[in-house]
């Protein structure tokens, strides 16, 4: 099938398929843009990222890129040459977010970023009135979470966060499925991420690069020395700026682990974790983590996190297993299979079209269909199929889970109705983060 139409006919089944979301209130009505309006859209972060998620808006129609925005100016004068080619339209160059925000032209504004401007991100966005899609981790922290969902009910504002699965037809399928008794009672899950990540270069403290500006990559980090590898991928294994494989990865499986398991909070996180490859690399975090996260009413989810090593323990690179009374699910961005007791395939779906999986940036159909769900809730037609209410729950795990690594994977205790650790000295310690002065997070 042609692709512009097969994601139109699937967005629209989607929405049909709705399990929950977006609730409009009094407020959000007067926030929400006709159903037939142009919306106009800002991308702030032009990088791996980038690229997917231009892809998706250019399938889509009655939508423009008015503005992008990157701290780097060849990446940036590359977005918007690219923008271009895709939608034939011109867009705008920025590199301090803050101005993309005191634009009219801008309605919507995607945020492809570092970790650490994730939250802090959206947040601006919000106080600006704009629509936001933040990509996962929807935080740096468990605190920002809590400002971010904080920021969307006083705003009323449409928040999506970028976990695409949660539009993914055959995804969706299985778990109304499950949810209504497929495999009997769903009592456990295993999420999986296996990748062969090569060792990193040495960082060399050398003098910032007359294209990038490291004042506004920083943001609210704390402030450090410029490093050659800080401005790509790298960033990731450094806990100033990154949430690890976990906030990278984990939060795609978890978040589908938790949503067929119908979930919230656990009330014990423990992890094994390490770095056991390249132990004499720049890295400077675990790369390799199993977790378990004990809920209530005896359920469980696993997380099973290679970052490393390339043998694929589960058959497939990512997934997420859901074990119940009566039966199996495996179920990945290319389908599900649903097996019985004995083991064997009862029934599966292949997905129609296709997402990248251990590839960096990713992209695809998955990522389209997500990105038409939230302008449709934008303009009124549909909620959300990941709503930041949802979103920051799953991040959260990610969360919990890097807390007990960074503390020799002591096991921790949650309150499964607040979310908050029992011990007072770890939401000292760990539930939120320190800011450069003058760069927090406004409270709403």
């Amino acid at each position: 099938m042609e692709r512009r139409k097969f994601i139109k006919q699937t967005a629209a089944g989607a929405a049909v398929l709705s399990l929950g979301g977006f609730t409009a209130t009094a407020r959000s009505y007067r926030n929400i843009i006709g159903a037939n309006e142009r919306i106009r859209a800002a991308m702030i972060g032009c990088y791996r990222r980038f690229p997917g998620l231009l892809d998706g808006l250019s399938q889509l129609e009655n939508v423009e890129v008015t503005y992008v925005c990157d701290v780097d100016a060849h990446r940036q004068e590359a977005a918007i040459g690219k923008v271009e080619e895709l939608t034939g339209n011109k867009p705008k160059g920025r590199k301090d977010m803050r101005h993309i925000h005191e634009q009219p032209d801008v309605d919507v504004v995607f945020h492809a970023t570092p970790d650490h401007w994730h939250a802090p991100g959206a947040i601006l966005s919000m106080q600006a009135g704009k629509h936001v899609y933040v990509e996962k981790p929807s935080s740096h922290n468990l605190r920002e979470n809590e400002l971010l969902t904080a920021w969307q009910k006083k705003t009323g504002l449409v928040v999506q966060m970028g976990a695409q699965q949660r539009s993914a037809p055959a995804s969706r399928e299985i778990i109304q499925d499950i949810h209504q008794g497929a495999i009997g009672q769903a009592y456990m899950a295993t999420a999986f991420y296996t990748n062969n990540r090569d060792r990193v270069p040495n960082a060399n403290k050398i003098a910032v690069p007359d294209y990038l500006d490291w004042e506004l990559f920083q943001g609210p980090a704390p402030r450090t020395d410029f490093i050659d590898i800080a401005g790509d991928y790298n960033w990731h294994w450094f806990w100033r700026w990154g949430t690890g494989e976990t906030g990278n990865n984990a939060t795609h499986e978890l978040d589908v682990a938790r949503w067929a398991l119908q979930l919230t909070y656990p009330q014990e996180v423990r992890t094994s974790s390490g770095k056991y490859h390249f132990k004499d690399d720049p890295w400077t975090m675990y790369d390799t983590m199993y977790a378990t996260f004990t809920f209530p009413d005896e359920k469980v989810i696993n997380w099973d996190g290679k970052s490393r090593t390339g043998y694929n323990t589960y058959g497939k690179g990512r997934g997420t297993i859901i074990y119940g009374t009566e039966g199996t699910v495996f179920v990945d961005r290319d389908g599900y299979q649903l097996y019985g007791l004995d083991g064997k395939l009862a029934r599966e779906r292949k997905a129609e079209g296709e997402e990248a999986g251990t590839a960096l940036g990713g992209g695809g159909d998955m990522t389209t269909l997500h990105i038409a769900n939230f302008l449709d809730a934008v303009r009124g037609k549909t909620g959300l199929n990941c709503p930041i209410s949802e979103g920051a729950i799953s991040t959260n795990l990610c969360h919990y889970a890097n807390v007990s690594s960074r503390e020799n994977d002591v096991p921790l205790q949650i309150d499964p109705t607040s979310g908050y650790f029992t011990s007072e000295q770890a939401m000292k310690q760990y539930w939120g983060r320190e800011y450069e002065a003058g760069w927090e997070p406004a409270q709403p």
